[in-house]
């Protein structure tokens, strides 16, 4: 097999929430923690990838429980975003190969550095997070921007409910600045659904729990329902 070919199939491939040399002792002692946690089946990791196809993929199978399929999986997250999106005639098939998932698209340890664990029954997700120096702000602090964005994240993957889930509103309290290369836990839960309408809360925390960084609300929708709503506003 072309050697080219294979290393671009090892890092499309390639999960990303697992450790590296560039975590800090506190995130792979939470890590760790979380992963006992996962023994017992109330827990599971969430595998996260560069490839969109993949994580979607990998995102279906762990949300839509009665499927298991991976050929099910993988065309359900190949189709649905063009047979949702209205303008997905409009994305160029040559740019695809070079798009990234955002939060993937840095080397490690530069910056977000993250892994994510799901508690379906209880409608949780948590977030170990710690942001590398391409993520930083004023001198030495966290860019508030890259903090909006794991809260955004994270509330997303509690919510999801084996589809492809989109923000309709996130509200943030920033609380006070987080330090560059701390880690943060980030806990969020689904608390109301009203019809296709899902309601989460979410707090950044330190390692230790004492320091509260921000607090957050946000509405998410599925993405078909998304969609239905920008058509008939249109």
């Amino acid at each position: 097999m072309n050697e080219r070919l294979l290393s671009s199939e090892e890092v499309i491939l390639k999960d990303y929430s697992v450790p590296n040399p560039s975590w800090s002792k506190d995130l792979r002692l939470l890590y760790d923690q979380y992963m006992k946690k996962c023994e017992d089946g109330s827990w599971k990791r969430l595998p996260s990838y560069r490839d969109v196809a993949v994580q979607e993929t990998e995102d279906f199978k762990n949300f839509f429980h009665g499927y298991r399929c991976l050929d099910l999986s993988w065309h359900f997250s190949h189709t649905c975003f063009s047979c949702a999106h209205p303008d997905s005639k409009l994305i160029k098939e040559e740019q695809m190969p070079q798009a990234r998932v955002f939060i993937r698209s840095y080397e490690d340890g530069l910056g977000f550095e993250f892994v994510m664990f799901h508690n379906d029954v209880e409608k949780k997700t948590v977030c170990l997070f710690q942001g590398g120096p391409y993520l930083q702000g004023l001198s030495g602090w966290l860019h508030g921007g890259a903090m909006a964005t794991m809260i955004d994240i994270t509330s997303g993957m509690a919510a999801s409910i084996g589809e492809r889930i989109v923000t309709a509103n996130l509200n943030i309290d920033f609380k006070r600045p987080v330090p560059l290369y701390s880690v943060v836990v980030i806990n969020s839960q689904l608390y109301k659904a009203e019809g296709r309408k899902l309601f989460v809360s979410c707090d950044v925390r330190s390692v230790d729990g004492k320091t509260l960084y921000a607090e957050a609300t946000s509405e998410k929708l599925p993405l078909s329902f998304f969609w239905l709503i920008c058509k008939a506003g249109s």
